[in-house]
């Protein structure tokens, strides 16, 4: 069986379609699944998803490197590293890019002044306390900030501009983000 130009495009449409090598047989005729799965290697059509999926649909969609939305303990660096998958009886090659993180040293500005924290514990929070978390809870010396807090804020006022942002700053922040 000789593979003409006309039958080679034709086997090219029908697989980028996502027909099986059985399937294109019988369409083709005059020819086996083996003689498909064959000059599917020698073209080196892209493989594709099982049960008949088109051939954009098995592809991961490959991610790009994006700068962080938002300022993070640790920045993303995005590398290119090829893996082997099982395709029905075939084994596929492909290149992914996956994310690896690098630490990042945290240093907080030099110019902001924090209070003393009285260190509650929760028994000993009132309405008029700041109920600021300060540590881990699952270590000894977690506490609360305990200084006063206004009228009726669970906060004083240093961790009020913490943890409250302007809607501007807010509509900003998100817009960044999009």
């Amino acid at each position: 069986m000789n593979w003409t130009d006309e039958r080679v495009e034709k086997l090219k449409k029908l697989w980028s379609e996502g027909l099986s090598a059985s399937q294109i047989a019988a369409q083709l005729g005059g020819v086996s699944r083996n003689a498909v799965i064959g000059k599917v290697h020698r073209l080196a059509l892209p493989g594709r998803a099982k049960a008949g999926g088109n051939a954009t649909a098995a592809r991961a969609p490959k991610r790009t490197a994006a700068a962080p939305r938002a300022p993070t303990y640790a920045s993303r660096l995005a590398t290119t590293r090829t893996v082997t998958r099982q395709q029905g009886a075939t084994m596929l090659k492909e290149e992914i890019e996956i994310d690896v993180m690098e630490e990042m040293e945290y240093r907080p500005a030099k110019n902001v002044i924090v209070p003393i924290s009285r260190r509650l514990g929760l028994t000993e929070l009132t309405e008029r306390t700041c109920k600021w978390p300060v540590g881990d809870p699952l270590k000894d010396d977690f506490h609360f900030c305990g200084c006063e807090s206004p009228d009726s804020s669970p906060y004083c006022t240093y961790h009020q501009r913490l943890a409250y942002q302007p809607v501007n700053e807010r509509r900003r922040a998100a817009a960044r983000a999009n």
